[in-house]
């Protein structure tokens, strides 16, 4: 069964039924420890850390290009690959590799809502066999078009068709919560917390009423959307909700509150 009728977001059903497909690659971004419980068959586990740079002062930014070819060759990276991914937390770190994916100018790609709990909940069975790694050498070309830059912000701010979408809590857009050497928000930015968008009653699935909610708070798909928290985690998950109501022009700002708050020269809004 092929994948091109699927909308970027699918169901254990829609991928239970494509399991042997040969284009495949079904990524799990879990804990090592889920992974290893059982994980759905064919997966390959990407430890989330390895889409991160991990340095400070802002750990979130893009890891070194060298790095992400060999993440890529492990995965059996191939222009007629289609991604599945997946984790258990509803979305932040499917969405960042989905980001990724659209760095790497790879864009045939779904997310299983509601991950590995919606699986299981399904009734669908895991396994603890693990895929051998891929060994062919792979050499990417990194897009801008997905990449917000501090500086790019900046440029940009107040700009009437941009918005940015900050998924941090509440007490770290007022300021009250601070994890940078000065606490606030960008100027501008509309708060919605990540987990806000998922819905505990299924899974954590996306809302069903995430376009009405985000029309209601200004971001809409008229706009340019720039979407952030602490390291582009948990904006992994916005972003992905942002991708998949259609909205055409998304952006993940990496470096987030790590790179923002950390720096000099910036100006917040408390």
């Amino acid at each position: 069964m092929s994948f091109s009728d699927l909308p970027l977001v699918i169901e254990p059903a829609d991928l239970a039924a494509r399991l042997d497909a040969p284009e495949l690659i079904l990524v799990d971004l879990s804990s090592v420890a889920r992974y290893a419980e059982g994980h759905i068959r064919g997966a390959r586990f990407v430890a989330p850390q390895r889409t991160q740079l991990g340095k400070p002062p802002a750990p979130g930014l893009l890891p070194e290009k060298a790095d992400l070819e060999t993440l890529f060759s492990e995965l059996g990276h191939r222009p007629d690959a289609v991604y599945v991914v997946y984790d258990d937390e509803g979305g932040g770190w499917a969405g960042r590799f989905i980001w990724l994916l659209d760095v790497i100018g790879h864009t045939r790609y779904h997310y299983l809502d509601g991950g590995r709990h919606a699986w299981i909940d399904a009734g669908l069975p895991l396994t603890q066999d693990v895929p051998a790694p891929g060994q062919t050498p792979v050499a990417l070309t990194l897009h801008d078009a997905p990449i917000a830059t501090r500086e790019y912000i900046q440029h940009r701010l107040g700009a009437m068709d941009m918005v940015i979408w900050d998924a941090r809590g509440a007490d770290e857009y007022r300021g009250d919560k601070v994890l940078a050497a000065r606490g606030g928000h960008i100027p501008g930015a509309v708060n919605f917390e990540w987990t806000a968008g998922m819905d505990p009653a299924r899974n954590l699935r996306i809302r069903r009423d995430m376009s009405d909610i985000l029309n209601n708070l200004g971001i809409t798909p008229d706009k340019e959307v720039i979407t952030h928290c602490q390291t582009h985690h948990r904006s992994g998950f916005t972003y992905l909700v942002a991708k998949a109501l259609g909205y055409p022009s998304v952006k993940g700002y990496a470096g987030s509150w790590g790179e923002w708050g950390n720096h000099p020269d910036t100006p917040i809004e408390r």
